[in-house]
């Protein structure tokens, strides 16, 4: 695709399994490589050997994993989409979302990372949203094989004053899923009854 570095968080899709903290660089160049190979050394960023072995781990069931993210988030977005209590789902993989295209070139499937905003836009419908799911935990990691909620507007972006966060389109309703391997109707049926 053209890029000079590609950064990974393995902590999440590689390592898969929420228990590595991880990050890694994929260099095209020779020189860039031997260079930040050398600051990597001589920083003392360099892994545990425990660590390595974790996402080896990781690594070997990868494919399958992501075939069945993709598959759970497709359906579990396409479920959301025909909620009527449900205002707007961002997802890649439908063909309207304004980055549809660049997913399509870089993407065999569209993932499992999903956010939707509740139609009603009440922070208080979202926390009950976010109180009442059995399947999904409420965390702020996300890409393991366990399915997450959040909602940035109390987490991940409580310290943003409201006006700031709905300037850039961050709504007061808006919760963000990573999907994960569990059986899709299941998923389907925790949402269902936390929406309500």
């Amino acid at each position: 695709m053209g890029a000079d570095i590609v950064m990974h968080s393995v902590t999440k899709y590689l390592g898969g399994h929420s228990d590595v903290i991880m990050g890694s660089l994929s260099i095209k160049d020779q020189k860039l490589r031997d260079d930040l190979y050398f600051l990597q050394k001589s920083c003392g960023a360099v892994p545990a050997p425990l660590d390595c072995f974790l996402v080896l781990r990781g690594i070997k069931t990868l494919h399958l994993r992501m075939q069945r993210h993709c598959e759970n988030g497709e359906k579990i977005a396409h479920w959301l989409r025909s909620n009527s209590k449900i205002g707007k789902v961002y997802w890649p993989g439908f063909e309207d979302h304004p980055n549809h295209t660049i997913a399509r070139k870089q993407m065999r499937g569209f993932g499992g990372m999903i956010s939707f905003e509740l139609k009603d836009n009440s922070i208080e419908n979202a926390r009950r949203v976010l109180t009442s799911t059995r399947l999904f935990s409420l965390a702020e990691s996300l890409g393991g094989v366990e399915s997450l909620i959040n909602h940035p507007a109390s987490m991940t972006h409580a310290s943003i004053p409201r006006e700031e966060r709905i300037k850039n389109g961050l709504s007061d309703s808006l919760i963000r899923l990573s999907v994960g391997i569990e059986d899709a109707d299941d998923l389907v049926d925790d949402l269902d009854a936390a929406i309500g």
